[in-house]
């Protein structure tokens, strides 16, 4: 899932009555989008949408956790006969002492007992059994949501100081996280070591075309050849504009000259992150 399923999703956890029309509103992206992207993730069983049920609500209120350790040939049989019990809400297979646990609900512990000497005592391959009251509940599975995106983090590239600062605070009062390098040596450092969302880059630092030979040696980068490259440098204003290629634009993704307006550039750092599937909504 990229950002945008992710906040779908959470969306949908939180109401999954939800329109499509609202959800879209509320991610400031078309509806079209939004049903697309439920349908892959239907599609692909990423995502169910479902009603559920309280065992207490239809007259199941005891709750028990029953650990089973099972001979090794009879594993996949005693599983989906544990599966296809009515009183049965989950099967999981472990590690450890125990091969099964089950979580199960009942009307009452005569249920309970009934369940385990009646039924499971007669299922073989089953050696031994250990059961646990549920007592209290704090959290259900299906009270899980995906944790939020983390927001994409933005290198900074430049050696200036002042440029460096001032663009931090720009993005940084939008909520993105930064990390800042002086030099395209030291970016590539950083970037093999912590992979940014997007790279602002400079492209006179160390030499009148550090930048450029940075973005190079990105591209060349297996692990890092696909992050955007947003360029914002002052060469078109400089002696130097003729040094600066312009036949392998594929190499950056797009190219501002400073000085450059805050709007101007998070508007572009946005553009770039949903293209890349690292966006979030402003």
């Amino acid at each position: 899932m990229d950002h945008t399923d992710r906040l779908i999703v959470r969306l949908l956890h939180a109401d999954g009555r939800r329109s499509n029309v609202e959800i879209a509103r509320e991610l400031g992206v078309s509806e079209g989008t939004i049903r697309k992207r439920i349908d892959r993730l239907l599609a692909s069983g990423e995502l169910q949408i479902r009603g559920l049920v309280e065992p207490q609500a239809v007259g199941l209120p005891t709750r028990a956790m029953i650990f089973f350790t099972v001979e090794l040939p009879q594993l996949e049989r005693v599983s989906r006969l544990l599966s296809g019990m009515a009183e049965v809400l989950s099967v999981k297979w472990l590690t450890g002492e125990y091969d099964l646990v089950v979580e199960a609900a009942f009307e009452t512990d005569a249920h309970l007992v009934a369940f385990l000497n009646d039924r499971i005592s007669r299922i073989a391959g089953i050696t031994r059994t250990q059961t646990s009251h549920v007592l209290h509940i704090d959290k259900e599975g299906h009270q899980w949501a995906p944790p939020p995106p983390p927001q994409p983090t933005i290198l900074i590239v430049d050696d200036d100081p002042d440029f460096v600062e001032a663009t931090r605070m720009v993005l940084e009062q939008e909520g993105f996280v930064t990390q800042a390098a002086p030099s395209g040596a030291e970016a590539l450092k950083a970037m093999i070591a912590n992979p940014p969302s997007l790279v602002i880059l400079d492209i006179m630092m160390d030499g009148v075309l550090d930048g450029w030979d940075a973005s190079w040696r990105i591209r060349s980068n297996p692990s890092i050849r696909h992050t955007p490259i947003l360029v914002v440098s002052s060469i078109t204003s400089s002696d130097y504009l003729g040094m600066f290629p312009t036949d392998e634009d594929n190499l950056i993704d797009n190219f501002i000259s400073k000085p450059v307006a805050p709007t101007r550039l998070l508007s572009e750092v946005h553009r770039l992150l949903e293209r890349s599937g690292n966006g979030r909504s402003p």
